[in-house]
């Protein structure tokens, strides 16, 4: 075991960076609004349970689907797309069950343990050693549960008008971000893109 506060303090700063939970305030509010309830406990589990399976088992895990890390990030780019349009036009997409309060899908996948949370993983996990990558990740769980935690405070600091906004803004970013994501991995490339 090679516990190294180097390590754990640059994994630890790339996957909250990537995870970019503070960033998804408004998305989270907006799920929340329509399902009553957002489960911090069993989000935050369930997307440490994903982030613990890439750490450990990574590629071969998707490749007993017959799956590679492309096919993964297209699929979670067409999540993050529907979830936008549902953002930007209003309409509802995703059929929220009210009674089980909070959704797994779109918050612990792929909000938090997205295909660029989870490729990065595999990235550090090739750079430094697991117990690190394993501390910074119990660190970023700890901060993704207590923002899941305090989305109340969240709407009452932004009003209804404040929440409108920033969930038009952030719908244009996560269709923005989800067409990056299928571009990417499926490597078209755009006329003119730099």
């Amino acid at each position: 075991m090679h516990i190294s506060l180097i390590e754990i303090f640059a994994s630890f700063m790339v996957l909250f960076a990537i995870i970019d939970i503070t960033g998804s305030i408004p998305i989270i509010l907006d799920i929340k609004s329509r399902t009553g309830e957002i489960q911090s406990l069993k989000v935050t589990l369930v997307a440490f349970i994903i982030f613990l399976a890439f750490l450990f088992i990574g590629s071969p895990l998707l490749g007993v689907f017959g799956v590679d890390i492309n096919s993964f990030a297209i699929a979670g780019s067409v999540v993050i797309f529907l979830l936008g349009m549902e953002m930007v036009l209003g309409i509802e997409l995703f059929k929220h069950d009210s009674g089980s309060g909070g959704s797994i899908v779109p918050i612990a996948f792929p909000l938090i343990a997205g295909a660029g949370s989870i490729t990065t993983i595999l990235s550090l996990r090739a750079e430094y050693h697991a117990i690190n990558i394993l501390i910074a990740l119990i660190l970023n769980m700890f901060i993704v549960y207590l923002v899941l935690r305090l989305t109340s405070f969240f709407e009452k600091v932004l009003g209804r008008t404040g929440l409108d906004i920033l969930k038009k803004m952030f719908g244009i970013i996560l269709l923005s971000i989800a067409i990056k994501l299928f571009l990417t991995n499926t490597g078209i490339v755009l006329p003119h893109a730099k």
